[in-house]
């Protein structure tokens, strides 16, 4: 597919999807546990997903996978993107601070510049690994500050977040060839329809279970944030994105996220930042300047 997009509205679309992600680290406590579990709000999020983009895809695009690679290439993006994804990010998120789970994400660029580098065989060069090292020193911070004792504190909750940021990252690199030949309700229609049966063991109980009727106006004004600001809204800018830019330069934005989800989570909840993740946010904001100094013709 052609592209259809500049480079300064494709960056401004990443600048709107960093918003949604980070106000979702706190709407997203608002309904879970009390009201609906992590791998249950996970379910709702994938059918709501895979539901919205065949529906929109039907009527508008109308477009045809061309290979079975490309449908193996949309497998695995499901599986990284819509089901791994989602299932540690919420059952990390429902374990740890939304500081801390928004402060971990960050690593998530510097965990695509590895992959990238491993798996597109893109240069690495001194001031990349600089950059990577003091980034994975400050995520290890953060999972440490417990003694990395995963039976108390948030460490076990840090932990999945962190294997959420390199599925996520994954994920990335996996649409990334995919963005430029078709579009992006194509390839979201089909990695939410993937992922729905992927999910749909983990989630399905919890669904079931959930207390419809306790419900409050609050609880579904989240909810619906949640599918589709923080799920359609986001897995579509970063899509369209793509279209132009390359994965790394599109992971950046999720520097952004630490700020919003940490000045909503002081705003709204009264929670205080403590001086360990103070010390690892600026370890890992230094490891982003120093990567984000790479030049690329794609960027």
């Amino acid at each position: 597919m052609a592209k259809s997009i500049t480079k300064v509205q494709a960056h401004l679309f990443l600048v709107g999807a960093s918003f949604a992600y980070g106000a979702n680290y706190n709407v997203a406590k608002i309904v879970m546990p009390d009201y609906v579990q992590p791998k249950g709000f996970i379910l709702m999020r994938v059918i709501f997903a895979a539901v919205l983009f065949t529906v929109i895809h039907r009527i508008f695009i109308k477009e045809k996978i061309e290979s079975t690679q490309d449908y193996r290439r949309l497998v695995f993006a499901a599986f990284f993107g819509a089901c791994l994804n989602m299932i540690t990010f919420f059952e990390g998120l429902s374990l740890t601070s939304p500081i801390n789970a928004s402060v971990i994400m960050v690593s998530s660029p510097i965990l695509v510049l590895i992959m990238s580098a491993i798996i597109l065989n893109e240069k690495v060069t001194a001031k990349k690994v600089v950059g990577i090292v003091l980034g994975l020193a400050g995520a290890l911070i953060l999972v440490g500050m417990n003694g990395f004792d995963f039976s108390s504190g948030t460490a076990q909750g840090d932990i999945l977040v962190i294997v959420n940021a390199c599925s996520y990252g994954y994920y990335l690199i996996l649409i990334k060839p995919l963005a430029t030949k078709y579009h992006p309700f194509t390839i979201l229609k089909w990695v939410f329809i993937f992922g729905a049966p992927m999910v749909l063991p983990f989630g399905i109980m919890d669904l079931v279970e959930a207390q419809w009727h306790t419900f409050t106006p609050e609880v579904i004004g989240a909810i619906a944030f949640v599918l589709i600001g923080a799920t359609c809204i986001t897995y579509l800018f970063n899509a369209i994105s793509l279209q132009v830019l390359n994965a790394s330069t599109t992971s950046f934005y999720i520097y952004f996220q630490p700020l919003i989800a940490g000045a909503i989570a002081v705003f709204l909840f009264g929670e205080q930042p403590r001086w360990e993740q103070l010390y690892a946010t600026i370890l890992i904001f230094t490891g982003v300047a120093l990567v984000s100094n790479w030049k690329t013709k794609s960027n």
